[in-house]
């Protein structure tokens, strides 16, 4: 505060309001590979429709992943998907290539007019109609039968009004999107998307002062294709007085137009969706930095049978971030198609001992509605889905599993329903059984972390408290950083996270906590150091597990105040 040297009034505003924030505790993060979409890029969904419009329907090579991330939609509605960098390729009218997303394109040179958006076969079936004057558009028309692209448009394209303004002429198209062969709406010719009066000048503008150049509005809104180059039917004349797509207004100049609809037919996309378990793992890397993506729950389709390259990947990414849980689910060969509970507790056996992730026991079978099949996928999409859905009813630190909260959703039957002898096998070695009662339902019914000592982080409730209490302080922290360190930072510190873990403590997440920051932790060298310490003493509230249940049958005249133990 400055001082004042003469009379005079000083305000001075200060925030006393800071408060330990609200983190988030159900986001999903998931890698696979899909028909389409974009590759290479985290994208969030928040519902099964949404990932089939960004990313298409499933296939017999896609359905293992869609159907995984689907599952997890069916409990939470925020899922970070990334699409595994494999060898396809977008299709185009010049040569195809991959083009993984927009970042991407703006790095590459491309030839032709115009390329699939995102790579796959899917692209193969678009088609580009570019009308540029009234001849043209008189003669545009879609094939026999099929719905016509010009009823799509009010009138023909002639002059813009930014055209109109510097006094040159003919700068309009309108520019249609086709399915040609019917792959997307399921009828050859149907129209996917318009674009009126758009300009062949990047000078052009729309009433609002936004660009009107065809170039940037087909970039910018198509969810099909990416511009690549100007159609030689647009090229200046051999006149003086014909301007080239792509150039300035010029005054008493006219654009060159055409007097048949100019079209692009795309081809040359392909799938690769067997993606390796080096290019899923390598996708995960996309989710790993905890400062710009923020999620809560990673997992993936299994690993192939004998791997674990995928499962250690989630693990990594988990244990290095430590703000969110990894969900893993043994190969689907080990529990269904003659796998074993015994098969199953080998391969979790060998995964490296961690309280950031958790393992189930069975493949699950499910329906798919797309294909109109039964399909096994891991159950670690629903696992992860049963957190969210916690955090939705009650909160991170109370447990997923049980009949209450581990209801597991869209399941027709399990590979493996292990019996009390075959849960015992797996829960000792930190594997989550998942099974089916008899008017009960299918559940999850284990909580254990990959946690291998005997600890309070070996839950999964115990785990996802912490990671919520640590996310949430150490955020608040950062209020703190360049103040001083001395008794009033300190106090104030206190006070901060007092309130904080009374409330999680009232909603039953702890039994009991203890916050020292004062002269005992944050001695003169912590001082010097130009260090800041809190010392968080916390009891977490645990899962039951088991229960015991003592029956005792007495004579008729026994007073029960009388009976030891009762």
């Amino acid at each position: 505060m400055a001082f004042q040297v003469s009379p005079g009034v000083q305000v001075n505003e200060v925030d006393a309001t800071n408060v330990v924030p609200a983190v988030s505790t159900s986001i999903g993060g998931f890698v696979g590979a899909f028909n389409w979409g974009p590759v290479d890029e985290v994208i969030t969904v928040s519902s099964e429709n949404e990932l089939a419009s960004i990313f298409s329907t499933p296939d017999d090579s896609t359905y293992k992943y869609f159907l995984t991330a689907a599952s997890f939609l069916k409990y939470g509605n925020a899922l970070k998907v990334v699409r595994a960098v494999t060898g396809n390729l977008n299709a185009a009218d010049g040569t195809a290539t991959q083009v993984k997303n927009e970042n991407h394109y703006d790095t590459l040179s491309l030839d032709g007019t115009f390329v699939a958006k995102y790579p796959g076969v899917l692209g193969n079936s678009l088609k580009v109609d570019v009308c540029s004057n009234a001849t043209s558009f008189a003669a545009w028309t879609g094939g026999s039968g099929e719905p016509n692209p010009k009823d799509s448009f009010d009138a023909a394209p002639v002059t813009s009004d930014s055209a109109t303004a510097a006094g040159a002429t003919n700068d309009e198209v309108h520019v249609a999107i086709i399915d040609e062969d019917g792959k997307w709406s399921g009828k050859k010719g149907t129209v996917l998307e318009t674009f009126a009066f758009l300009s062949l000048s990047p000078q052009g503008k729309k009433s609002d002062g936004t660009t009107n150049y065809y170039k940037d509005v087909i970039n910018n809104l198509s969810q099909y294709v990416w511009w690549s180059g100007h159609n030689t039917a647009f090229n200046a004349g051999s006149g003086p007085t014909t301007s080239a797509a792509g150039g300035n207004f010029v005054s008493g100049q006219g654009f060159t137009t055409s007097n048949t609809i100019v079209s692009a037919s795309l081809a040359g996309g392909t799938d690769d969706n067997a993606p390796l378990h080096g290019e899923i793992s390598s996708g995960f890397d996309k989710l790993a930095d905890a400062e710009t993506v923020d999620v809560n729950l990673l997992f993936a389709y299994p690993d192939a049978n004998g791997a674990k390259n995928i499962a250690e990947k989630l693990i990594s990414v988990a244990g290095a971030r430590k703000d969110c849980m990894a969900f893993v689910s043994p190969p689907i060969e080990d529990s269904a198609e003659g796998g074993s509970v015994a098969d199953v507790a080998g391969w979790v056996g060998d995964l490296p001992s961690t309280s950031y992730a958790s393992a189930d026991s069975s493949a699950v079978y499910v329906y798919d509605k797309y294909n109109d099949v039964q399909r096994y996928i891991g159950a670690a999409g629903i696992v992860a889905g049963l957190c969210a859905n916690t955090d939705s009813v009650a909160d991170a630190w109370f447990s997923p599993a049980g009949v209450t909260r581990g209801q597991l959703l869209g399941v027709t039957k399990l590979a493996i329903n292990p019996n009390k002898a075959e849960r015992d096998t797996l829960y000792k070695a930190r594997v989550n059984p998942l099974v089916s009662f008899p008017g009960q339902g299918t559940m999850l019914f284990g909580d254990k972390t990959l946690l291998a000592k005997p600890s309070a982080f070996d839950r999964i409730n115990v785990r996802r408290l912490f990671i919520v209490i640590e996310k949430a302080i150490s955020t608040a922290a950062k209020g703190q950083l360049f103040e001083f360190n001395d008794e009033f930072t300190r106090a104030q510190f206190r006070n901060l996270l007092e309130p904080f873990l009374r409330d999680v403590k009232g909603r039953r997440g702890i039994t009991d906590f203890k916050v020292v920051c004062d002269t005992t932790n944050n001695t003169g060298q912590v001082i010097d150091a130009n260090k800041f310490v809190a010392d968080i003493f916390i009891k977490p509230s645990r899962s039951i597990n088991f229960i015991s249940l003592n029956f005792i049958a007495t004579r008729t005249g026994v007073d029960f105040s009388e009976i030891a133990g009762v």
